[in-house]
């Protein structure tokens, strides 16, 4: 009897059925163990490694090239943010557009010129179309991988410059440029330092692991020449000279556009190893710390300066040390990390105000500072911060003497020079063709009704298409 009624017999008897019960289904599976080496080695023979390091490496690029794509997201959600709500729909449409007509733009000529065979140094010409390329190679589907990487950045670039030139530009204007950055501009002064040119080729060869410079900067120093040449917004600045606040209308959008940008820095930089590596662990630290600190710092510099903790200086911030520390991510510790972040947040709210009420360039959103300034900022802290022990340069505090520092420093203003000027150039024959500017009626209305004849928020605006 397997069962008793009484509370010991029921414990024992079942005990005892259990084992019965196991040993009975455990039959099979010992006589099966019997032949199992033979097979084990049999199926070991046809098993295919799916999971290979150059498949580990597409999926990881592949993966971080989604991330950085969702930036797009959050950039417009930002720059949506802090602009009024009556240029909402204009935000949304370029950023769109920066994505859509800028992957077409970088497949047709960017890429080439970037990333193509090096020609003495300052352009690459070859793979125009992918045409190198074919999907039927390991090369080909490795090339894709890459390429799509590369779109995404290129992408970011331009639509950096939307922000600082919002609430007053021509749709029709801004299609133009953002063509033009996404297939010239961004793509050569990338080629000098990705893609093989003479700042790759120095004794000393310029890092810049992630696009501090390559990107940001890029965007920013574009960003400079177009609200330079735009002037400001409506008054935005009194007759005499002093800036007026022109506040954004939704700060909570602004909160989740930098979260979103925060979430795809970990694309945009662990990815930047395009290899499944173990390094990858360390860019995400070095990445997030110098976020941290640096939103830390932006706030306690607006208190500081202004009585309050500011907010949208304080999440501007955090964009700024995640642009700083893009260029050295690789190659500085993470106290190193904490430090840059720590400079960046500081630096980031003096710029805002200097180009402010100093320059008196109006730019909405603070993207000449993030961008431009902080870029260039993280990029000369690689001279600085590099440590031998994380990315085998040294830099000036790290006993490396000052040649990294010199090679850093030739790149920023190299690039500078490139994309302010190429930018000066872009926007003036824009504003002697096409025009740049909406007329003040059109400012004042939004560009919400006179660019795209719709609102983005419904019935909360007077003005009408009639």
């Amino acid at each position: 009897m397997l069962f008793s009624k009484s509370p010991t017999g029921f414990r024992l008897s079942g005990a005892l059925g259990g084992a019965v019960l196991f040993g009975l289904a455990l039959a099979p599976a010992l006589a099966l163990a019997q032949d199992a080496p033979g097979k084990a080695a049999s199926a070991a023979e046809n098993v295919v490694e799916y999971l290979t390091q150059s498949n580990a490496n597409i999926m990881w690029t592949l993966i971080a090239s989604v991330l950085v794509m969702f930036m797009q997201a959050g950039f417009a959600m930002v720059e949506a943010g802090l602009t009024r709500a009556k240029n909402t729909g204009n935000i949304l449409m370029k950023n769109m557009f920066d994505f859509a007509a800028g992957s077409v733009t970088f497949y047709i000529l960017g890429f080439g010129l970037m990333m193509g065979l090096d020609q003495g140094g300052f352009i690459g010409l070859s793979n125009f179309n992918l045409s190198d390329w074919t999907p039927a190679t390991d090369e080909g589907l490795w090339g894709y991988t890459f390429w799509f990487f590369q779109c995404v950045f290129a992408a970011t670039a331009t639509t950096i410059v939307s922000g600082a030139i919002a609430e007053r530009t021509k749709f029709i204007a801004y299609l133009i440029a953002s063509v033009a950055i996404t297939g010239l501009i961004y793509p050569v002064s990338g080629h000098w330092i990705w893609g093989g040119g003479w700042l790759s080729q120095l004794e000393a060869p310029m890092i810049d692991f992630a696009g501090s410079t390559v990107v940001h900067s890029v965007g920013g120093w574009v960003a400079l020449a177009g609200a330079l040449l735009m002037g400001p917004r409506i008054g935005k600045y009194s007759p005499d000279g002093k800036s007026r606040a022109i506040p954004g209308h939704n700060m909570a959008l602004v909160a989740l556009g930098v979260f979103i940008l925060w979430f795809g820095w970990f694309g945009f930089n662990p990815g930047s190893t395009v290899a499944a590596q173990a390094n990858i662990a360390l860019i995400a630290v070095t990445t997030n710390l110098a976020a941290c600190t640096a939103g830390l710092a932006a706030m306690v510099t607006a208190w500081v300066r202004y009585g309050k903790p500011d907010v949208s200086m304080s999440f501007n911030g955090v964009l700024a040390g995640l642009v700083a520390i893009t260029a050295g991510c690789a190659n500085v510790s993470p106290d190193g990390a904490m430090i840059i972040g720590l400079i960046a947040g500081v630096v980031v709210v003096l710029s805002v105000d200097f180009i402010d009420k100093v320059l008196k360039i109006d730019d909405p959103v603070g993207a000449i500072s993030v961008h431009g300034v902080c870029g260039a900022l993280g990029t000369l802290c690689v001279g600085l911060f590099a440590s031998p022990e994380y990315g085998g340069v040294a830099g000036l505090f790290y006993g490396g003497g000052m040649t990294q520092f010199i090679t850093q420093a030739i790149g920023v203003g190299s690039v500078f020079l490139w994309a302010f000027g190429t930018g000066l150039v872009l926007f003036f024959a824009l504003k002697v063709t096409v025009g740049i500017r909406v007329p003040a009626e059109e400012e004042i209305k939004g560009l919400d009704i006179t660019e795209h004849g719709q609102e983005a928020y419904s019935g909360f605006q007077i003005f009408t298409n009639e």
